[in-house]
């Protein structure tokens, strides 16, 4: 992998990711309540967004934090969706896509901190 791949993969996809999870909060509008309790509804949704946002901004300049929040924010998901009872392919489809792109985000941010003084030389 060149090391500028390696700069921008984790945050390339951070941001895909964010993006990502920010329209599936969007469902709040099929959901038919009112303006006020839709709009409290997609404030609640929007928060995990806010939050990988913040770790996004922190990762930029300590790529140590995008390893290991990514990795926790896969991992809490899992946690979430297993305390739902669900058909267990309803609960493999709605875990894998999220609690993967997560864990792939955060050994891609895990692999650029190892390899920080060599991708710093190649700015």
């Amino acid at each position: 992998m060149s090391r500028r791949a390696l700069f921008w993969a984790p945050r390339a996809l951070s941001i895909a990711f964010i993006a990502v999870l920010s329209l599936l909060a969007l469902d709040v509008f099929d959901a038919g309540h009112g303006p006020l309790k839709t709009l409290l509804a997609l404030a609640i949704h929007l928060v995990p967004s806010f939050v990988l946002g913040v770790v996004l901004l922190l990762a930029w300049r300590w790529e140590w934090i995008g390893a290991a929040l990514f990795a926790a924010a896969g991992v809490l998901h899992f946690i979430l969706i297993r305390q739902r009872p669900m058909p267990p392919a309803t609960e493999i489809s709605q875990m894998l896509p999220i609690e993967g792109m997560a864990l792939v985000i955060a050994s891609l941010w895990l692999a650029n901190w190892i390899k920080r003084g060599d991708l710093d030389a190649s700015r």
